[in-house]
């Protein structure tokens, strides 16, 4: 395992996230995690991370991490209850607390903004956390999933130690967005889903069905011209492993840590197997004119799936929706995250949109297709005009 210096931290260059233990990706074999996490110590992984969002997440990492306390760094999340992220100072420390108690611990190595609270201003949150630090609750913070706009203005505002970002070769917005800010204010990036949530691993077909409960059965990159462009690129990768004896799935995450400022790269597997296949990808130096030529095709594939993604995103506005109420519900979802994504609408705007959709998610009954329909007319409304 290779580390990294950040400040007076030395990371392991590869981390462990538990957001699988919240069930997002199907049923959690708790059993199984605990072998993961103890192998990856074993392995020399010394960060971790989770959120009081993931279930109980919390209270089963900072069991099984007590005996090596002292060895290893915990970040967790601030992420707020029902859906309402509250970052006010009093919700800031009472969670923190309640982190604390959760994690069995005295101190959270790296305390992380989850999720926006637009109607809080960024200054009372900065000031909360920074007396956690003064206080020794914490001992440092960072950000994760913001708008671009409120990370920046946390960058600019308080003493962040890293940005926390979605960062794989499959999924590289980050690069123009989150990366530069890292760069700008001299912040570690922790990057997560460094194979494309397993995308790269060659384990799924197109139309793959995933387990009920699975994000993936909504995730716009198991979708449409993202799938395709995920396998063009996982078999670049393969080829252009052969030359190191590595697999596409290393030489993915070779590939993100290879990114200037990025200090850690987040694997979230719950097997052993896989935990040392990604780990072995931290040994992989890649030569500068392998990643020269990498990015030239990574370059062309943005462009190539960008236009694709236009036509998609006209075609599901334009027409009506499909009879499937949960392909109707995922192709709503698809269009937004691409219209983020391609720069088309602002994040900030199209949040509130997402969350009523969401929230349909849950009942996808004939009600649920007439709000659809509605949210489909907003949306060509916004992004192609009526």
């Amino acid at each position: 395992m290779k580390y990294c210096t950040v400040g007076d931290w030395r990371l392991s260059r590869i981390g462990l996230g538990c957001y699988g233990l919240s069930g997002a990706y199907g049923i959690v074999d708790k059993a199984a995690f605990a072998r993961t996490l103890r192998a990856a110590i074993e392995q020399g992984v010394n960060f971790f991370d989770t959120a009081e969002g993931y279930g109980d997440a919390e209270t089963f990492l900072g069991q099984v991490l007590a005996p090596v306390r002292d060895r290893v760094y915990i970040a967790t999340k601030l992420s707020g209850t029902g859906g309402q992220p509250d970052l006010s100072s009093g919700a800031v420390r009472s969670a923190c607390q309640a982190s604390l108690r959760r994690l069995g611990t005295e101190m959270i190595d790296l305390y992380q903004i989850h999720f926006d609270d637009p109607h809080t201003p960024v200054l009372e949150t900065v000031a909360a956390l920074d007396d956690l630090v003064k206080e020794g609750l914490i001992r440092r913070y960072g950000v994760s999933h913001l708008p671009v706009e409120r990370v920046l203005a946390y960058a600019e505002s308080g003493t962040l130690f890293s940005i926390l970002m979605e960062l794989s070769s499959v999924a590289r917005g980050a690069l123009d967005t989150l990366l530069p800010i890292c760069e700008q204010h001299n912040l570690a990036a922790i990057a997560f889903s460094v194979t494309g949530r397993g995308i790269l691993s060659g384990h799924f077909e197109s139309g793959h069905h995933f387990a009920e409960g699975d994000i993936r059965r909504m995730d716009p990159l198991f979708k449409r011209e993202c799938f395709d462009a995920a396998v063009r690129v996982r078999e670049h990768l393969a080829k252009l492993g052969e030359a190191y004896g590595a697999t596409a799935v290393q030489m993915g995450i070779a590939w993100v840590l290879a990114q200037p400022q990025v200090a850690c790269a987040l694997t979230g597997t719950s097997s052993p197997a896989h935990l040392a296949e990604n780990l072995a990808a931290s040994e992989i130096d890649l030569a500068q004119e392998h990643l020269d030529t990498l990015n030239a095709f990574l370059a062309q594939e943005d462009s190539r799936l960008a236009d694709a993604q236009r036509v998609t995103v006209r075609q599901i506005l334009e027409g009506p929706l499909v009879t499937d109420l949960e392909a109707a519900f995922n192709d709503l979802v698809y269009v937004m995250e691409t219209a983020v994504s391609l720069g088309m609408a602002e994040e900030g705007v199209v949040m509130a949109t997402f969350l009523e959709l969401f929230s349909l998610r849950g009942a996808l009954d004939e009600n649920a297709r007439r709000q659809m329909q509605g949210i489909q007319q907003y949306l060509r409304g916004m992004l192609i005009g009526d």
